[in-house]
C-alpha cells in the first residue's frame, strides 16, 4: 500500500502572499526613493535656447528608465534573498579557490616585482606612468590613514587637512629659503605630524560619530585658511613654480649640465616621470614597512586594543592619550610626506586640491580593501583608479558606476576585498583568521 502524498500546508499561500506583498512594498518604497532623487537629475535639464536664454526641457523616459529599474531590481532581490542563499564556495569552482590559496602567499611578492618594473613595461606611455604615480601616491595616503582608521579605530574624515599642510609646508620652505626636495621632505612631515597632535588633544574624549565630526570640521578650517591667507598661501590663485626634485644636483632638463646630458642619454620628459614614480614608490614601501613594524611592538598592538574597546583598553592600564596622540601623529606625518610629493610633481597646489572629497576617497580605499590591511588599499587604490580612467569616457555615468560599485561591495564583502586578519604577534606560527570565524565569535556574544 502506497504512502499518500502529504497535503499543502494550509499557511503556504498565506507565506507566498505576505512575501510577495513585503516584496512590492519595499520595491516601490525604493522606486519613490529612485524618483526623488533622479527627478532633478535626469528628468529635468537646462539647454540654452534660441535666444540665449535657458530653457528647460524634460526627460521622463531615461527618468522612467531608472525608476522602473530600481522598482525591479529591489523587487527581485526581496524575494529570492532568503530562498537562494548560496554559500561562496559553490559559486566558485573548486580547482579556482585551490590555485588562488595556492598563490595568495605570493601575491605581496608579485605586486612588489610589478611595481617595480612599471616604468620599464610602459617607458613609452607618460599617460599610463602618471596614472601609476597617481595610485600610489593614493595607496601612500591610504597606508597613513590605516594607522588612525584601520589600526586605531579611530575615524578621521579630515584626512586631507595633513595632506595639504605637507604639499604647502614643502612649497614655502623650498621657495623662501631655497632647500631642496630631501631637505624639505622631512621638514613637510614633521609639521604635518605637529598638525595632527594639534587635531588630536581636542579630540581625546571623542570617540564615534562625534570624532568624524571634529575632524571634517578641522579639515574644512584648514582649507579655508588656506583661501583666505593670501599673504603666506597666496589665496585661491595659490603657489606656483615649485622647485622640482632632482638627481643628485641634476635637474631633469635638456641643458647641458642636466640629467640626460651627464649621462650621454637623448633628453626626454619621460625621465623625470620614471624619477617621480620611483620616489613614491620608495615613500610607499617605506610607509609600508614602518606600519607592519609598528604594528608588531607595543603601541601597534595598543592601536589594535584601542580598536576593540576602548574601556578595556583602559582596564589593561593601557594610556589611551598617548595612544591616540601618536596614531594621529604618525598618519599626518606620512600624508605630509604625500602632500610634499604632490607639491613637487604639479609644480602647483591651490585649495582646491584639497577638499572633502579627497579625504572621502582616502576613506574609501581604507574601508574596502580591508581595515587595517595593508594588501587591501593596494589592491582598493589600483581597482578604484583604474576603473576611474576605463570609465571617463562615459563621465556621466563615471561616479554612478562608483557607487553601485561600493554598495555590491558592501552588501557582499562587508570586511572589505582582504577580509583575513593576521596575528600582529603570536607565541607559534602565525595562523591567518577567517572572517567567518571572526564573524560566529561576534555573533556568540559573551558566555
Amino acid at each position: 500500500m502506497s504512502d499518500p502524498s502529504p497535503a499543502p500546508r494550509e499557511d503556504e499561500p498565506a507565506g507566498a502572499r505576505v512575501d510577495l506583498l513585503a516584496a512590492l512594498k519595499e520595491a516601490v518604497i525604493t522606486a519613490a526613493v529612485a524618483f526623488g532623487l533622479f527627478a532633478l537629475l535626469i528628468g529635468v535639464r537646462t539647454e540654452q535656447g534660441p535666444t540665449g536664454a535657458l530653457i528647460i526641457t524634460t526627460r521622463f523616459g531615461p527618468l522612467a528608465a531608472f525608476v522602473a529599474t530600481a522598482f525591479v531590481g529591489r523587487f527581485i532581490f526581496a524575494m529570492t534573498r532568503h530562498r537562494f542563499t548560496v554559500p561562496a564556495k559553490f559559486l566558485v569552482p573548486q580547482a579556482i579557490r585551490q590555485a588562488a590559496a595556492a598563490f595568495s602567499p605570493y601575491l605581496a611578492g608579485a605586486l612588489l616585482v610589478f611595481a617595480l618594473v612599471v616604468p620599464v613595461v610602459f617607458y613609452g606611455n607618460s599617460y599610463l606612468l602618471d596614472l601609476a604615480i597617481q595610485i600610489v601616491t593614493y595607496i601612500m595616503l591610504g597606508f597613513g590613514l590605516n594607522i588612525v582608521v584601520g589600526l586605531a579605530g579611530l575615524l578621521d574624515l579630515g584626512y586631507v587637512a595633513f595632506y595639504a599642510v605637507g604639499a604647502y609646508s614643502y612649497a614655502l620652505i623650498a621657495q623662501d629659503f631655497g632647500l631642496s626636495f630631501w631637505v624639505c621632505l622631512p621638514l613637510a612631515g614633521i609639521l604635518a605630524a605637529f598638525a595632527g597632535l594639534l587635531l588630536g588633544f581636542p579630540v581625546l574624549r571623542l570617540r564615534g560619530d562625534y570624532l568624524a565630526i571634529v575632524t571634517l570640521g578641522f579639515g574644512e578650517i584648514i582649507r579655508l585658511v588656506l583661501l583666505n591667507w593670501q599673504n603666506l598661501t597666496g589665496g585661491p590663485n595659490g603657489i606656483s613654480g615649485i622647485p622640482r626634485p632632482s638627481f643628485f644636483g641634476l635637474p631633469f632638463t635638456a641643458s647641458e649640465n642636466g640629467f640626460a646630458a651627464t649621462f650621454g642619454l637623448n633628453y626626454s620628459p619621460t625621465h623625470r616621470f620614471v624619477f617621480l614614480y620611483y620616489i613614491i614608490l620608495a615613500l610607499a614601501l617605506l610607509t609600508n614597512w614602518v606600519t607592519l613594524r609598528l604594528r608588531r611592538l607595543p603601541i601597534g598592538r595598543a592601536w589594535e586594543a584601542l580598536r576593540e574597546d576602548e574601556i578595556a583598553c583602559r582596564a589593561l592600564g593601557i594610556n589611551t592619550t598617548t595612544t591616540k596622540l601618536t596614531a594621529f601623529a604618525l598618519g599626518a606625518m606620512f600624508g605630509g610626506f604625500a602632500g610634499a610629493f604632490f607639491a613637487t610633481r604639479l609644480s602647483f597646489i591651490s585649495p582646491e586640491s584639497f577638499s572633502f572629497t579627497e579625504s572621502a576617497l582616502v576613506l574609501a580605499i581604507v574601508v574596502l580593501g580591508g581595515m587595517g590591511s595593508q594588501l587591501g588599499v593596494v589592491l582598493a587604490a589600483t581597482v578604484m583608479f583604474s576603473g576611474f580612467e576605463f570609465f571617463r569616457q562615459f563621465d556621466q555615468y563615471r561616479m554612478l558606476v562608483f557607487g553601485a560599485a561600493m554598495v555590491a561591495i558592501i552588501l557582499y564583502r562587508p570586511r572589505g576585498l582582504v577580509s583575513t586578519r593576521k596575528a600582529s604577534i603570536s607565541l607559534h606560527r602565525r595562523r591567518e583568521i577567517p572572517t567567518d570565524a571572526v564573524d560566529r565569535t561576534q555573533s556568540l556574544g559573551p558566555a
